[in-house]
């Protein structure tokens, strides 16, 4: 099991939909009014939602993401 699967059984069904449409816009490239930015000394970006952090980058102009966290202090550790 990877994690983000992981954490989609720890959180409520409300937090399941509410991170599953932001995935599916970012998958469509609908950026507008979500919280982006580009992570300092790294090709990542961060999309920040509530408490939930999206790691992705972009290959051939198509966002990847890279993982689904809670915010804590060790979240961007390894970007």
């Amino acid at each position: 099991m990877d994690k983000i699967e992981k954490l989609f059984r720890k959180i409520n069904a409300q937090e399941r939909v509410l991170l599953s449409e932001i995935s599916e816009r970012l998958a469509r490239g609908e950026t507008l009014g979500l919280q982006i930015k580009k992570l300092s000394g790294s090709d990542f970006y961060r999309l920040r939602k509530g408490v939930f952090r999206i790691i992705f980058h972009y290959e051939n102009r198509i966002p990847v993401i890279d993982s689904i966290r809670l915010k804590n202090e060790k979240t961007y550790r390894g970007y």
